[in-house]
């Protein structure tokens, strides 16, 4: 009998091509790109005299230049990296979708609401997040730019074999404890290279209760703790989410796809590298205090003294109070902000704007708040107008955009001047992230809402 074998290991087995220099040739079932990190790609391409292998297993959206506010690109660079991906799609004849195009929107988010990211797939795509399509059991790994022109130019990856990790999260969450709160947490458990080299499994009570939405915002964050990727076998949950996606398979096609995927799940008895539990009974909501996602704490807590930290940690966090500017002991509820986030490829879903509409529906923003409030995708904006979600943030006095990144990162008109401080429904709190020498804090949609209306970090209880 053949030994217990993580999900992990099975996915990973199955796509191997050879084994060469301590490292494994996998087979890429599904390759993202974006203007960001593509170009240089395809110019190493062109001067191998070299064609994309499989175009149509090939993917492209305009995600990270775009404006928000209009279809017009009008920063010159921005608008040279977007017509440079235009054109080597059209010479490769890559589909994309383009800025205003109904399925337009955030790569990661656009990629599984098409059901084009299926369980038991491998997916690589030149951006660290691309680790949120784990959460429909694929192996998914963000890559390097030389990696990029590998995979165009092979339908191959080369990468080491990672480690394997359970994060289990035990229990039940309270009520106003989201999938972002329980990213958070681990992160402020393991730090923010604690899983470094290892893919992370998801099991638990918790995971399981998530939708499949939530599980991406869980997936997503995975990199921030130093991992390779992070998944979520398939399940009810997952086949109920791919159903009908307009390219999910069909008829026959789905049966024996949805009975393969339903045994896609870690042996009992299979032995993990590293299991980390958490009890998620005990969590609350979270938000960050300094400048990496791992410096996290509850919304009733206060900001650390750095003295409880030692060695390099307690360097790190001197500079980012000092960054953040901010005094140990005080209370994360007392710290104001100047502008509130809701969007990205962490929390841009319509399941996440419906917890912040939640929480605005009959509020205002607070005086002096500046509130954007942007869909992940052009089919997730519809969405939510045609529930009416774009009424409730406008009469609250929020900005309703168009699809794209937006503010997560500097790389598009959405930045904060100077040291605004924003509450960031986003992935990452880096030194100059959403701007030159803004200071931003991550936290969930429905807390964003909150401190939206407050004006300082707040969570929805506190305002009944």
């Amino acid at each position: 009998m053949s030994r217990p074998t993580t999900l992990i290991d099975k996915v990973w087995d199955a796509h191997v091509v050879q084994h060469q220099d301590g490292a494994d040739l996998l087979y890429v079932d599904l390759h993202l790109i974006h203007e960001a990190t593509s170009a240089q790609a395809f110019d190493g391409l062109a001067l191998a005299g070299r064609r994309v292998r499989r175009p149509d297993l090939t993917l492209a959206v305009e995600d990270h230049n775009v404006p928000t506010d209009s279809l017009t690109i009008g920063d010159p660079v921005a608008s040279l990296q977007v017509r440079t991906l235009r054109r080597n799609c059209a010479e490769h004849g890559i589909r994309l979708f383009r800025h205003g195009d109904a399925r337009q929107g955030v790569v990661h988010v656009v990629g599984p609401e098409l059901g084009v990211v299926l369980p038991g797939t491998t997916v690589t795509c030149g951006d660290s997040h691309t680790s949120t399509h784990g959460a429909l059991g694929a192996l998914a790994f963000g890559v390097g730019t030389s990696d990029v022109e590998h995979v165009l130019a092979t339908q191959t990856v080369a990468l080491r074999r990672p480690g394997t990790m359970a994060v289990e999260f035990a229990g039940l969450p309270p009520d106003d404890v989201t999938a972002k709160d329980l990213a958070l947490a681990l992160l402020a458990r393991l730090g923010a290279n604690g899983a470094h080299g290892h893919v992370l499994e998801y099991l638990g009570d918790a995971v399981r209760a998530l939708s499949v939405e939530g599980r991406m915002t869980l997936c997503n964050m995975s990199v921030e703790a130093g991992a390779r990727a992070g998944l979520v076998a398939p399940d009810e949950t997952t086949l109920d989410y791919l159903r009908q996606r307009p390219e999910s398979p069909r008829g026959a096609a789905w049966e024996r796809a949805a009975a393969h995927w339903s045994g896609l799940r870690t042996d009992a008895g299979a032995v993990f590298d590293r299991t980390v539990r958490v009890d998620a009974t005990t969590l609350t909501p979270h938000v960050t205090w300094g400048t990496n996602p791992g410096q996290a704490v509850g919304i009733g807590d206060r900001v650390p003294d750095p003295g409880r930290f030692t060695g390099a940690e307690r360097a790190v966090a001197l500079r980012a109070l000092e960054y953040m500017a901010l005094t140990p002991g005080t209370a994360m509820r007392d710290i104001a902000v100047d502008t509130v986030f809701i969007g990205s490829c962490t929390n841009g879903r319509l399941e996440d704007l419906r917890a912040a509409a939640d929480v605005l529906r009959g509020r205002a923003v607070a005086p002096g708040v500046r509130m954007l409030v942007v869909p992940g995708s052009t089919q997730v904006r519809r969405a939510a107008e045609a529930e009416g979600l774009d009424e409730v943030f406008l009469a609250a006095g929020a900005q309703w955009r168009l699809s794209g990144c937006s503010m997560c990162l500097g790389m598009n008109p959405d930045r904060l001047p100077g040291t605004q401080r924003c509450a960031s429904t986003s992935n990452r709190n880096y030194e100059g992230r959403q701007g030159n020498t803004a200071r931003t804090h991550l936290v969930s949609p429905a807390m964003a809402a909150a401190t939206a209306v407050t004006g300082r970090f707040a969570s929805p209880a506190d305002l009944d």
